[in-house]
């Protein structure tokens, strides 16, 4: 759901977008950090918040992070 964020904050399209491994953090809400391949040796690390139900929001795109290896540990940012 934030693909289209991300290629828009970046300014080009990925053909491969596949998550490989997530953690969360409980906020006012969940924010989701998320480690997305985008090539065959190409990551990148997303931090999607998702508000509270009741604000009736879809996930937002709060923070990204690029050049990303597979082995890359996936940190809170």
């Amino acid at each position: 759901q934030v693909k289209p964020q991300f290629e828009s904050r970046e300014n080009r399209k990925y053909g491969i977008f596949n998550a490989i491994v997530y953690r969360t953090q409980v906020v006012a809400g969940i924010n989701y950090f998320i480690k997305v391949q985008v090539s065959d040796a190409e990551y990148v690390h997303l931090r999607v918040f998702q508000s509270l139900p009741h604000e009736n929001q879809g996930p937002r795109l709060a923070g990204y992070q690029t050049g990303k290896t597979r082995d890359d540990p996936l940190t809170y940012f």
